[in-house]
């Protein structure tokens, strides 16, 4: 069962095309490592960083290949979203004195409730860029796409609207300022539709993801954007 779970999972990663601003074979926190200099990481997002096993995932395969070498720092906020973003970047980003930041905002961002437009959400995502790169202007970008949030019959009740919309904001300021876009959302549109039983495994409200949705997805996914060779 796991060779096959596996085996899908492959298939379908290697059956979307990848993003251009994810072309780049070492990202500058890989050449930063292994050239020994230590690392700050910071994961920025919502209730998917705040709770999502990805992130303790990623500490875990940077320490195996680069031990004592990088912090991970986890900045999440569950049900939280960019207005949010933008009022705590300073204590929760960049006083944190990162290297890299990982940021996703979009699947909150299109939560109903919130009112928030696309404009809205790009002006956000930018003020946090501006603001951690006026910290440090070295400070690597990483921009994450996530789930798909559908409304679910038995899951998580939250209504978003348009989501790609707001999926294709992030894409689209990843390309334009050359940022690493690690594009999670397609790859779980396309299990959802080939093999509903294994996503609903992994994201059983279609929002969050399960530590094994992490493991075989999400966290397979940034180390390759990052140019890591996950563990074996």
């Amino acid at each position: 069962m796991k060779i096959q779970t596996l085996s899908v999972v492959a298939a379908l990663t290697a059956s979307i095309a990848a993003n251009p601003s994810q072309a780049q074979s070492e990202s500058r926190l890989v050449r930063n490592l292994d050239s020994g200099k230590k690392q700050v990481v910071v994961a920025y997002g919502t209730s998917l960083t705040q709770g999502g096993a990805w992130v303790a995932q990623l500490a875990g395969a940077l320490n195996e290949k680069y031990p004592g070498l990088a912090t991970v720092v986890n900045s999440g906020g569950s049900g939280r979203w960019s207005d949010w973003g933008v009022k705590n970047v300073d204590a929760m980003v960049v006083q944190k004195k990162p290297d890299a930041v990982f940021i996703e905002f979009a699947i909150n961002d299109s939560v109903a409730r919130f009112n928030c437009t696309v404009d809205r959400a790009r002006t956000n995502l930018v003020t946090m860029i501006t603001a951690i790169q006026k910290g440090n202007p070295d400070c690597e970008i990483v921009l994450m796409t996530m789930t798909p949030g559908d409304k679910h019959p038995e899951g998580h009740a939250s209504h978003r609207r348009n989501i790609n919309a707001y999926y294709d904001m992030y894409r689209a300021v990843a390309k334009e300022r050359g940022f690493i876009l690690v594009d999670h959302y397609p790859v779980w549109k396309a299990l959802q539709a080939k093999d509903s039983a294994l996503f609903t495994q992994y994201v059983p409200d279609s929002i969050h993801v399960s530590a094994a949705g992490c493991s075989e997805v999400i966290t397979p996914a940034i180390l390759k954007a990052l140019g890591i060779s996950p563990p074996r």
